[in-house]
């Protein structure tokens, strides 16, 4: 049986808090927020049972939502652009939720991530223990939803798609990796920002939606590509958009070429390396900011 939060908190309390009137520098906050996350192993894996727990009991299907909750967001889709737009897609199926399915973790992660910090005020007031495992605990719990929904892609490649069975499939968790990369820097920074600013939740629920709409999941590259030749501000987000990289990637492995009909093929090695490096000095910087603000956390909730 879990224990209560603060127990939980209290026992990875760490032996000495030092308080220093010389402000550390950057390396050694870095250094300070990576020695907190490992040496609280034992309190992020509490966090990220707790949260599954929770969530898993505060619906009737609990966790089975996903695997519900995205196919039912593919059949939208394909009623939308199939049915009433009468735009033909191959398999369209299969493209949307291969694109559904890591963007939800993203999503949820984004989202438990801002809530993370003001949601553990009392416990926070109450006991001095490192914020930094919060948002980190946040992302880490979507790990296990995202690999429960791969079941209905088995079930549905197995089924409907065998032509799309392929070794490539392997590789989703190489992807799902960089994926994790990337989000946790994100989460580290609006889970601090929220702090001291609550509208960041509402914001971040319509720039998600937006950057889902303009990022090649619904869609193939090729048709953001196309839409770049008209409007030039797209070429710019071609190449900044860590989303062009990790879709195309789940979309050649799962689904395969742009056409519908090229088998699956490796994904994007490449651009994941990329991705993979910028995310880890970005979550230096992150880890940085997060550290930074943390002494004031207290205070402002």
């Amino acid at each position: 049986m879990l224990s209560s939060p603060p127990m939980a908190v209290a026992s990875e309390r760490s032996t000495s808090y030092r308080s220093s009137a010389v402000r550390p520098r950057p390396f050694t906050l870095v250094r300070q927020g990576i020695g907190e996350l490992l040496s609280r192993r034992r309190l992020i894996r509490y966090l990220v049972q707790a949260d599954l727990k929770k969530k898993g009991s505060d619906t009737i299907l609990g966790n089975v939502w996903w695997v519900v909750d995205p196919l039912l967001q593919m059949l939208v889709y394909v009623v939308l652009v199939s049915v009433i737009f009468a735009k033909p897609q191959p398999d369209y199926a299969l493209l949307v939720f291969s694109a559904i399915l890591p963007w939800k973790w993203f999503n949820s992660s984004i989202t438990d991530g801002i809530a993370s910090v003001v949601g553990m005020e009392r416990i926070i007031k109450q006991i001095n223990f490192p914020k930094l495992v919060l948002p980190v605990a946040a992302v880490l719990a979507g790990i296990a939803n995202f690999f429960f929904g791969l079941i209905p892609l088995a079930v549905m490649i197995a089924l409907f798609y065998p032509d799309r069975a392929s070794l490539w499939l392997l590789t989703i968790p190489i992807v799902a990796a960089v994926q994790l990369l990337m989000t946790l820097p994100i989460a580290l920074v609006v889970a601090a920002v929220n702090v001291f600013y609550r509208d960041v939740g509402n914001v971040a629920r319509h720039v998600l939606r937006l950057f889902f709409y303009v990022s090649p999941g619904i869609y193939t590259v090729d048709v953001l590509q196309k839409a770049a030749e008209h409007y030039p501000f797209l070429k710019v987000f071609l190449v900044l958009n860590p989303w062009v990289v990790l879709f195309t990637s789940y979309h050649n492995i799962i689904y395969g070429g742009p056409d519908g009909k090229t088998p699956p093929s490796a994904p994007e090695w490449g651009g994941l390396a990329i991705v993979a490096v910028v995310s880890l000095v970005l979550l230096a910087g992150a880890i940085l900011f997060f550290k930074r603000l943390e002494p004031t956390f207290a205070k402002v909730l």
